[in-house]
């Protein structure tokens, strides 16, 4: 297929170069060979999906950062506060209150009661301007094989396995990135292919070993497939930093 794409602002050339990349043209699916029923069907059903490799790390980095340990309904408000307040309008014929997200230099002079009020509490701040003051080291990260951009990106206090994963995942389109340390994965991956909610790192890890090298995608496809296991305990209650 065909894409028709307009760019517009100072970063207009460089995404025009790399779309293809951000579209998937570099992924690979063909190399995804399913062996669990649901696995196949769900594959089946998605032909077009594609790993993405967008290069930019801190635009992966800092919303991850964001997403620890809370609701993605509180890192998705903080989020949204911080861009609109501290990143510039989008330019372009844009929707209405469209922003960019802010540079490394923005995001370390927002001041403490800013974060505040988004409901970033100090430890989640405190990581984001640490990765601020190495925004060049961290953006190298992408040109790195992913085993070795993680170790680059966990080398900051703060950054753990959750994270870099969930970041080279992005920036790097990786097949075989998984994400540990996850709330609810490893309880939809041991449903979807063994029946096991309760399942841990551990033994999804184990259900997934069969996918050596695209185990990113295979849970993808599980979370595509909407096999997650039945709602036992009330949703996790929203915390409201900015209140206290």
């Amino acid at each position: 297929g065909t894409a028709e794409a307009h760019a517009w602002g100072e970063g207009a050339a460089w995404l025009l170069d790399r779309l293809p990349a951000l579209l998937g043209a570099e992924d690979d699916p063909t190399a995804f060979a399913p062996r669990h029923r649901l696995l196949a069907a769900a594959h089946r059903r998605r032909p077009g999906l594609r790993l993405l490799r967008t290069g930019l790390v801190l635009e992966s980095l800092i919303p991850s950062i964001l997403e620890q340990k809370v609701t993605t309904d509180e890192a998705y408000r903080a989020w949204r506060l911080l861009v609109r307040t501290y990143g510039e309008p989008a330019p372009g014929p844009v929707p209405d209150g469209m922003h960019v997200m802010p540079d490394a230099r923005a995001w370390s002079l927002i001041p403490s009661w800013e974060w505040h009020r988004a409901g970033v509490d100090d430890k989640r701040a405190a990581t984001i301007l640490r990765v601020c003051r190495v925004a060049r080291r961290m953006e190298e990260a992408a040109d790195m094989a992913p085993a070795d951009a993680r170790g680059r990106l966990e080398l900051i206090p703060g950054v753990g396995p959750w994270t870099s994963a969930e970041v080279v995942q992005r920036t790097h389109g990786a097949p075989d990135e998984v994400t540990t340390g996850d709330y609810h994965l490893p309880g939809i991956v041991g449903w979807a292919l063994a029946g096991d909610r309760t399942a841990d790192d551990a033994a999804m890890l184990d259900l997934l070993a069969p996918y050596a090298g695209q185990r990113h995608r295979a849970a993808r496809l599980i979370l595509l497939s909407g096999r997650i296991p039945p709602r036992r305990a009330p949703r996790m209650t929203p915390g409201n930093i900015a209140a206290l």
